[in-house]
């Protein structure tokens, strides 16, 4: 009766296909880890500005969290990161391919739209474009 290979094995060969799949978009990946560094570093900063002023006309419950950045929840060539109060939710991501997206805000379960989507060398239309997001999802999360 032949070996049936352990579970541990079969899963250990399926990494290994799934790796080599994958091994020629880690630079891609990387650089877009890179860049959802700096636009979290961005993003993270206007927020505590919306802390503070919120905190200095006395409404400091008004709090907006910033997530860590991670492997996107669906395509694993990409990475995101997330703003977040309630129900309330907003996806910054970063692509391999380039590209980063803004997605929302949106209520979570709901649809995730709207989304604007810009080549990383785009710099200057992500800022443009960064402002208006923030204060969007900031208006819905801050509201009764």
């Amino acid at each position: 009766m032949p070996q049936v290979p352990s579970l541990g094995a079969r899963l250990e060969a399926l990494g290994r296909k799934f790796g080599s799949r994958e091994a020629e978009h880690r630079e891609a990946l990387e650089r877009a880890h890179t860049f959802a560094e700096k636009l979290r570093g961005a993003v993270a900063e206007a927020v505590e500005c919306f802390h503070s002023g919120a905190a200095s006309t006395g409404a400091p419950h008004l709090r907006i969290d910033v997530s860590e950045i991670r492997v996107d929840d669906k395509h694993v060539r990409a990475v995101e990161f997330d703003l977040l109060r309630g129900r309330h939710k907003a996806v910054v991501i970063a692509k391999a391919r380039g590209e980063v997206t803004l997605v929302g805000p949106f209520h979570l379960g709901k649809t995730e739209e709207p989304c604007l989507s810009f080549p990383f060398n785009a710099e200057a239309e992500i800022r443009e474009a960064l402002g208006p997001f923030l204060e969007r999802f900031a208006e819905a999360a801050a509201a009764p």
